[in-house]
């Protein structure tokens, strides 16, 4: 797994805020779409669907990104909601999804919770991004 830093990475558009605290959980976004960039993932702008969808070599990932809150458990829950809300109707492997957190100690306690049977179930995989812009993951594979 592992730490990616930011580097020199390109700029990316970041999608709208929807919760959390909105500095926070813009950064972890930034940060999260660089790092995909960086993996050889194109980062899509301006959608409303969730917070990040990328492609890759015929695969597309819709992340959701909460920031740290007061209640991070209820964030993770509806975060992972609103993935499954995103999900298709019949099964594709070309889809995958993911929980990307801020990395300290509630969120990722609270993403660390959700049963990893549900996840592998759901093709989510769990992220989290440092200060440093540094991204580790937590569970499963994008």
């Amino acid at each position: 797994m592992g730490s990616v830093s930011r580097g020199n990475r390109p700029e990316l558009t970041v999608l709208p805020y929807r919760g959390g605290t909105a500095g926070e959980e813009a950064r972890v976004a930034r940060d999260f779409a660089g790092w995909l960039s960086s993996q050889g993932w194109t980062v899509l702008a301006d959608t409303d669907v969730v917070d990040i969808v990328a492609e890759k070599d015929g695969r597309r990932l819709y992340a959701e990104v909460k920031g740290a809150s007061a209640a991070p458990d209820l964030d993770v829950d509806t975060a992972i909601g609103q993935l499954v809300r995103r999900m298709p109707s019949e099964a594709d492997q070309s889809v995958s999804f993911a929980l990307v957190v801020q990395d300290e100690p509630r969120s990722v306690d609270a993403a660390g919770r959700a049963p990893q049977r549900i996840l592998d179930l759901l093709g989510m995989a769990l992220y989290a991004v440092d200060e440093d812009g540094g991204v580790r993951q937590l569970s499963g594979r994008v």
